[in-house]
């Protein structure tokens, strides 16, 4: 890696695939903490306090162990992939223009998207699955922002891990780029569990799939509906199983993601 692909930072080099590393989890903890913060909006919470701490059926110090398994693991095999693929990537990305990487951010997108569609579908739909691996992250029946990647280690290597390796793989992308496209899916996921709504977010502005989309799954009524992350609906409504709702404003303060009656009875 040569200085010119370094970022300087207090007099050391600090190479990219070691950014693209670190920072989506640096960014996970920060963006959940400003989160964490905000907790007691209850005007624009999508469930109540007392919910969340009835509700969930895991203490928040258990949650935090489990996001950090994750990362450790995610942390390794960043290492190793960035080890194996070589500066290749960076030093064709550097010769590339802004249209270049634009593509290649889109085609991560929809690679990670259509993984993790599947994938996760199918943790659901696979009883044995559902039962000794997905379900931990459903213990959470009240989203929050910290807990965005609360899952079974297993489930945490299959469906983020290797999805996110698969589209910084495929899509060409540089470990420069690397590192903004990480940072932003992470932001995404964390804002997609946060469990507010928020006036002026820009992510329940610009994407579908956002809390409350997200808040839906999370309900027994909506287990089998609502399975894209952390981007678009695309495959949900392609396949069926987009659930539509509306947002209701609770009389006591707060919203509810209410679904489609018709979907709900279903």
């Amino acid at each position: 890696m040569s200085i010119d692909n370094d970022v300087l930072r207090g007099g050391l080099h600090v190479s990219d695939e070691l950014l693209g590393t670190i920072l989506p989890i640096v960014v996970y903890w920060v963006y959940s903490g400003l989160y964490c913060l905000l907790g007691g909006m209850e005007n624009y919470r999508l469930h109540t306090k007392k919910d969340e701490d009835e509700k969930n059926l895991v203490a928040k110090k258990e949650v935090v162990k489990g996001v950090l398994l994750q990362q450790v693991v995610q942390s390794i095999v960043a290492t190793v992939l960035f080890a194996v693929t070589g500066n290749e990537g960076d030093s064709e990305g550097n010769q590339h223009g802004f249209l270049v990487l634009v593509r290649q951010l889109f085609v991560a997108m929809v690679i990670l998207d259509t993984w993790q569609y599947f994938m996760h579908r199918f943790m659901h739909q696979n009883k044995f699955l559902y039962k000794h691996i997905h379900s931990q992250h459903h213990r959470l029946v009240v989203p929050y922002a910290f807990g965005a990647l609360y899952n079974h280690p297993l489930e945490g290597l299959l469906l983020d891990t290797i999805g996110g390796a698969l589209a910084f793989l495929f899509s060409g992308m540089s470990p420069r780029a690397s590192i903004f496209f990480f940072s932003f899916a992470t932001i995404k996921t964390v804002d997609d569990h946060c469990g507010l709504w928020l006036p002026g977010n820009l992510f329940h502005i610009v994407f579908k799939n956002n809390s409350a989309y997200h808040d839906i799954h999370h309900q027994l009524y909506g287990s089998k509906y609502n399975f894209s992350q952390p981007f678009f609906v695309t495959w949900d409504r392609i396949l069926g199983t987009y659930m539509p709702y509306a947002l209701v404003e609770r009389p006591e303060g707060g919203y509810e993601a209410r679904p489609d009656k018709d979907c709900k009875d279903d």
